[in-house]
């Protein structure tokens, strides 16, 4: 099974949209982005969602006790945090937490160890001193792979699309591809087209029997 993250969800068509073509979880930001959406949406569009697909709210240096009531409001199963968040921070929210680290160099990996029992999950994305995230750019997935060694599972993002998901997780092997702006017609609205290349795309993996990241 090739489990895909959806983020960047802005509004209900989009959410039926992706699970539609097999994503198993959709994210939901909530910090400053293009793609932000205020937790009365969510809560409105979680409610309407089939069972079995799990919501993820992303974060940047939220303060702990907003990122709780954000959960218990719109129902969140899992929490992304994309800030400076500490190790001690992320066990606050077990068994929610998920922590994105940036990847510029090989420096990157040390401090994932130090998340080791402190997060659910790890997510790679790709370093950039303007964002965050969603930079839409992919980095060197060789320094994924070493990331993968640690043992946390990983979730890989940056810069994924229909036409290069195959590559990636040929090379990483991941738990979990994320997928944002490289299914978008613009920020916040996903592209239909896009979305059923993307599902042709996991089919593929599958049926080549890569599934065992």
């Amino acid at each position: 099974m090739v489990r895909i993250k959806i983020c960047g969800i802005t509004n209900y068509e989009d959410a039926v949209m992706a699970v539609k073509v097999g994503a198993c979880a959709l994210g939901f930001i909530f910090a400053e982005s293009p793609r932000r959406i205020e937790p009365e949406k969510v809560r409105e569009i979680i409610s309407l969602l089939p069972p079995f697909v799990q919501t993820v709210g992303v974060f940047v240096d939220e303060e702990l006790l907003k990122i709780r009531e954000i959960i218990d409001f719109c129902g969140l199963d899992m929490v992304q945090l994309h800030g400076d968040e500490p190790p001690d921070f992320c066990r606050e929210l077990m068994p929610r937490a998920i922590k994105a680290v940036r990847f510029k160099d090989e420096s990157s990996l040390k401090l994932i160890n130090t998340y080791y029992g402190m997060v659910r999950g790890v997510l790679f994305d790709t370093y950039s001193k303007e964002k965050r995230g969603g930079t839409g750019k992919s980095f060197d997935w060789d320094l994924a792979l070493k990331g993968r060694e640690i043992g946390i599972p990983v979730i890989l993002a940056g810069g994924l699309m229909p036409s290069n998901i195959e590559e990636a997780f040929s090379v990483v092997r991941p738990y979990a591809l994320d997928v944002n702006s490289g299914v978008e017609d613009r920020p916040g609205k996903k592209d239909p087209v896009l979305m059923k290349s993307l599902a042709r795309a996991v089919r593929r993996i599958e049926i080549g029997g890569l599934t065992d990241g």
